[in-house]
C-alpha cells in the first residue's frame, strides 16, 4: 500500500500552499497525500464536495487529494482514516491562530489547539504513526529577551496570549511524549509570520471575517472591501512605533515541511526538535504598508488606534538552525510576499467566493 501524509488543516492558508508543494515533490515520493478539514476557516462553494483550494490544486496540478471534512477533536472519524489510509507521517496544521481572538476566546482556543492536537496523538498512537511536523508558532517566546530569536531563547515566559500558551503547551506535551516513547520523531516548526500566495495567484490567504493578520488586513484595504487599515499602535520601542515582525513567503514556508518531512525520513533522527522558520529580518507595520503601495500602485489608507492586546513591539528570528538541520532557507524577497499577494487579491477581490 502506497504511503501517506495526512495533513490535518490543509484546506487552510499554509496548509494548502503546503498540499500544493508536496503534490509537486510527491512525483519522486509516492506519497498519498490524504487532508482533513473542519472548514472552519476554508471555503467550500455550494455543490461541491472539495474545498476551494484543494478543487484549485487538482485543477492546477491534475492530481486527486483525498479529502475527509472531519474534525480533529473527532476521535472516531480520524479513526476510520487511518484504517483506511497507511498514513506514515503527519503535518498538523489544524488549530484557530489569531492572537487578538485569543485573548477574547481563551476557551475555545485551548479546546482545538490542545484538546484536539491531544485527540491526534492518541490515534496516531493507536495506529503506529509516529513521525509529526508540527506548526508552531514564534509566539512561544513570548516578549523576546533578545533579538534575532534563536531556539535556546526561553519559551512559556511572559507569553501575552491564550494563542501562544497554546501553542507552548502543545509543545510540552510532544517533548513529554518523546520521552516517554523513543518511536516519536517530532519537528516542531515555529513559524514567524506567514504571507504572500501562490505565484499562480489562484490560492491565498482568504481569512473568514475581518483579517486579524496585517498583510490580508491590507490586501482587502487596496482591493476595496475593507475603507481603511486599523494600526494597533505607534508608541512602541521601534524606529517608527509601530510593531516589527518577520514576515515568510508561505511557498518558502511550504518548502520548509517539505524539508521537515526529509529530516523525519531520516533513521538516524530522534526525538523533539523545534526550528525556527522566518527570513531573519524584521520590518514594521509602516515599512509593510509602504512596500505593498509601491506593489499594488494603491494608496492604503490607514488610521492609528490604540495597542491590541496580546501584540509585542518586535520579534524576528535567528534561522541559522534552520539551515543546518534542515538545509532550508527563505529566497523570497518582502517585494515577492507583497507582489504575490496583491496578484492574488487583485484576481480574486472576494477571496475564494464567486461573488
Amino acid at each position: 500500500m502506497t504511503r501517506g501524509i495526512l495533513i490535518t488543516g490543509g484546506a487552510g492558508y499554509v496548509g494548502s500552499h503546503t498540499v500544493a508543494a508536496l503534490i509537486e515533490w510527491r512525483a519522486e515520493q509516492d506519497y498519498e497525500i490524504v487532508v482533513v478539514d473542519n472548514l472552519s476557516n476554508a471555503h467550500r462553494e455550494n455543490g461541491q464536495k472539495k474545498p476551494e483550494p484543494l478543487r484549485i490544486i487538482e485543477e492546477m496540478t491534475d492530481k486527486t487529494i483525498q479529502f475527509y471534512d472531519v474534525d480533529i477533536g473527532d476521535r472516531d472519524g480520524l479513526s476510520k482514516i487511518f484504517e483506511k489510509h497507511s498514513i506514515d507521517c503527519v503535518i498538523h496544521f489544524a488549530a484557530l491562530k489569531a492572537v487578538g481572538e485569543s485573548v477574547q476566546k481563551p476557551l475555545e482556543y485551548y479546546q482545538v489547539n490542545i484538546t484536539g492536537t491531544c485527540t491526534l496523538f492518541e490515534v496516531m498512537r493507536k495506529y503506529g504513526v509516529y513521525k509529526l511536523v508540527y506548526s508552531s508558532s514564534c509566539t512561544v517566546y513570548g516578549e523576546p529577551e533578545r533579538l534575532p530569536i534563536d531556539e535556546g531563547h526561553p519559551t512559556g515566559r511572559g507569553l501575552t496570549s491564550p494563542y501562544g500558551r497554546s501553542k507552548y503547551f502543545c509543545e510540552e506535551i510532544m517533548k513529554d511524549l518523546c520521552t516517554s516513547d523513543q518511536k516519536w520523531m517530532i519537528v516542531s516548526l515555529r513559524y514567524f509570520n506567514p504571507v504572500g500566495a501562490h505565484s499562480s495567484g489562484r490560492i491565498g490567504e482568504d481569512p473568514a471575517g475581518t483579517p486579524n493578520n496585517l498583510m490580508p488586513y491590507i490586501s482587502q484595504v487596496a482591493v476595496g472591501r475593507l475603507d481603511e487599515l486599523l494600526v494597533f499602535g505607534d508608541d512602541y520601542p521601534t524606529a517608527d512605533g509601530t510593531g516589527v515582525r518577520d514576515y515568510v513567503h508561505v511557498a518558502d514556508l511550504a518548502q520548509g515541511h517539505l524539508h521537515a518531512v526529509r529530516l523525519l525520513a531520516d533513521p538516524t533522527y530522534k526525538g523533539f526538535q523545534a526550528i525556527n522558520l522566518g527570513t531573519g529580518t524584521g520590518y514594521s507595520v509602516l515599512q509593510m504598508i509602504s512596500a505593498f503601495e509601491a506593489a499594488s500602485g494603491r494608496k492604503i489608507p490607514y488610521r492609528i488606534v490604540g495597542r491590541r492586546a496580546g501584540d509585542i513591539a518586535a520579534n524576528y528570528a535567528d534561522v541559522s538552525l534552520a539551515q543546518k538541520l534542515l538545509g532550508w532557507r527563505a529566497t523570497r524577497t518582502l517585494d515577492d510576499m507583497c507582489r504575490d499577494t496583491w496578484r492574488w487579491q487583485s484576481i480574486n477581490p472576494n477571496g475564494f467566493k464567486k461573488s
